[in-house]
């Protein structure tokens, strides 16, 4: 099979129909009414319906966006164009999920301070409970002391 073309040995019919005006670079046909089975010709009938073009939208995608939206798919340069209350939008939402992450960090680091300060009065009230057995141990020591030392200086009195 030839590249570009397709080469038929039988004699072609001349055409019957007394309106025909289609333009046969623009047909799926060849002049001899074969269909083109060239290299770059579409292999589809000329007469799609209407499934067949929403099957096809469906899987290539369609120009056309519902809900009325303003976005275009036209040319290089505006491939990314949409309404600005589309970007609007979108631009609330990036900066309230940041919202949120510096919130959930705000969060964890809040958390974190009271629990090193219940920590922190943990450990004061261990150490206090520790300075009050100390010194209890100290007054009891002392009272000993004390006791130990009153019947001295009995020499003293005349």
């Amino acid at each position: 099979m030839p590249l570009f073309g397709h080469k038929n040995t039988a004699p072609e019919p001349t055409p019957t129909h007394a309106h025909t005006t289609t333009n046969p670079r623009y047909s799926n046909s060849s002049a001899g009414g074969s269909p083109r089975k060239g290299f770059f010709s579409r292999r589809r009938s000329s007469s799609a319906s209407s499934s067949d073009l929403d099957t096809r939208n469906n899987r290539h995608g369609s120009n056309k966006l519902s809900h009325g939206s303003t976005r275009s798919s036209g040319g290089l340069f505006h491939r990314n164009h949409e309404d600005s209350s589309i970007i609007a939008a979108r631009e609330r939402v990036l900066s309230a999920e940041t919202a949120e992450r510096e919130a959930d960090r705000a969060l964890v680091q809040a958390r974190a301070a009271v629990q090193e300060a219940r920590n922190h009065v943990k450990m004061l009230e261990r150490e206090a409970e520790e300075e009050a057995r100390l010194a209890k141990i100290k007054q009891q020591q002392a009272k000993d002391i004390g006791k130990r030392a009153k019947p001295l200086g009995r020499h003293d009195r005349y």
